[in-house]
């Protein structure tokens, strides 16, 4: 009987744990948002576009389909180095057109 007790006891803690760490995993995912654009070649997360399989197979650096994962928030306030007619670029919630790999 005692021992009975003992594994419903170990059971129920594991379960509770179990349900905090589920949790704790759908906050932290939960605070971050795709960001295309503004991964350099070789470290977006997964997957870019066409050309591209998954994680860290972005062709060249800044790769408008490729996206990373950054704090929710903050894509449109990546600034990213000036294009060569001096104009501004910044990451985007959805997939650009900008500096995809020649196929």
């Amino acid at each position: 009987m005692i021992m009975s007790k003992t594994i419903k006891t170990a059971a129920l803690l594991s379960a509770v744990a179990t349900a905090v760490t589920l949790t704790a995993h759908q906050a932290a995912a939960q605070e971050k948002e795709k960001c295309f654009g503004v991964a350099l070649a070789g470290q977006n997360d997964c997957a870019a576009g066409p050309g591209t399989t998954c994680a860290g197979t972005s062709k060249v650096d800044y790769q408008g389909n490729a996206w990373s994962l950054v704090d929710e928030g903050t894509c449109m306030e990546v600034m990213l180095p000036a294009m060569a007619d001096g104009s501004e670029r910044m990451g985007s919630l959805e997939a650009l057109d900008r500096d995809l790999p020649e196929m």
